[in-house]
C-alpha cells in the first residue's frame, strides 16, 4: 500500500518548515528577549516561507506558536515576559502547508541553567526517541506510552497524563490519541499511513496539572519544571519517518 505516499510528501514540506522555524529561532531566543519577539520572528518566517500558522485564531488562540516558560506545561501564551539567565522555554511551532500540518517542538536554555533542569530536558528528549524507534506496523499505541513513562519514571521524573500527542493531517488534531504513559501491548494497532505526533511533558515534580485563568496556560501544580519536545511522523511500511527533523541537526540544548 503506497497510497499514503502523497500525504506524507506534503507532511514532510509542512513539517520541514515548522522545524526550520525552530532553527532560525535558535539563534534569536536569548537572554533580553521577550517571548513575543520569539512569536512575532516565527509569525514572519512562516509566512515568508508560504506557510500559516495553525494555533493563530485556533480556537481563540491569538498568538502564532506556544512559549511554555520553566513551570509552564504547554500551551503558554507569547507576552511581553523577558528571558533571563537560568530560564527554559519550549517554542512550538505547527506550520500549514498546502493544507497539511507540521507540528513541533523543541527546549530552548537561556545562559546556564541549573543542572536538574538540564538532565529533566535530556530525559525528556530521550523519552520521546525511546518511543520513536520502536514505531512499526503492529506495534500498539500502549507501547509507545510504555517506552516514555518507564523511563521517565526510572529516572525520578513524572509524565504528564492530562495532554497527549494526536493524529494530524489535514486537520490539526484528529484522533488517535497518543498517550505518553500506558502498559505494552495495549490500546490499537500501528498501521502504515498512520500520520501523529508524539509530545511527551514531562515534569521534574508530581504530573498534576492546574490551569491558568486564561484558559489556555497549562502549569505544574506543585510548581515544578516541566519539559516537552515534539515531532510530527508517519508509519511506513516496516519503520516511520519523522517529518520534523532539523535540518541543521540540532535536537537538544545546547545547540551548537
Amino acid at each position: 500500500m503506497t497510497d499514503y505516499k502523497e500525504k506524507f510528501e506534503k507532511m514532510k514540506i509542512a513539517g520541514n518548515l515548522a522545524a526550520k522555524t525552530l532553527d532560525m529561532l535558535t539563534e534569536n531566543i536569548k537572554e533580553g528577549i521577550s517571548t513575543d519577539h520569539i512569536d512575532k520572528l516565527g509569525y514572519e518566517f512562516i509566512r515568508d516561507n508560504g506557510g500559516y500558522s495553525a494555533p493563530l485564531y485556533y480556537r481563540g488562540f491569538t498568538k502564532s506558536l506556544c512559549t511554555s516558560l520553566n513551570h509552564v506545561i504547554c500551551h503558554g501564551i507569547p507576552s511581553d515576559r523577558i528571558l533571563q539567565e537560568g530560564d527554559a522555554v519550549n517554542v512550538d511551532v505547527t506550520a500549514i502547508v498546502d493544507d497539511h500540518y507540521g507540528d513541533t517542538s523543541r527546549m530552548f536554555c537561556i545562559g546556564k541553567t541549573p543542572v536538574k533542569l538540564n538532565n529533566l530536558i535530556d530525559v525528556t528528549y530521550e523519552s520521546m526517541m525511546r518511543a520513536i524507534k520502536i514505531l512499526k506496523p503492529g506495534i500498539k499505541l500502549g507501547d509507545i506510552g510504555y517506552e516514555i513513562q518507564s523511563f521517565a519514571e526510572e529516572k525520578g521524573f513524572s509524565v504528564v497524563r492530562d495532554f497527549c500527542g494526536h493524529g494530524i493531517s489535514t486537520t490539526f488534531h484528529e484522533p488517535p490519541n497518543i498517550l505518553h504513559y500506558g502498559k505494552k501491548n495495549t490500546g490499537m494497532e500501528l498501521r502504515p499511513g498512520m500520520t501523529f505526533t508524539i509530545e511527551p511533558m514531562i515534569n521534574s515534580g508530581r504530573y498534576d496539572v492546574k490551569m491558568l485563568n486564561d484558559g489556555w496556560t497549562a502549569v505544574t501544580k506543585d510548581k515544578s519544571l516541566s519539559a516537552q519536545f515534539e515531532h510530527t511522523l508517519g508509519i511506513t511500511e516496516n519503520g516511520y519517518e519523522i517529518f520534523t527533523e532539523s535540518a541543521k541537526g540540532y535536537s537538544k540544548p545546547p545547540y551548537l
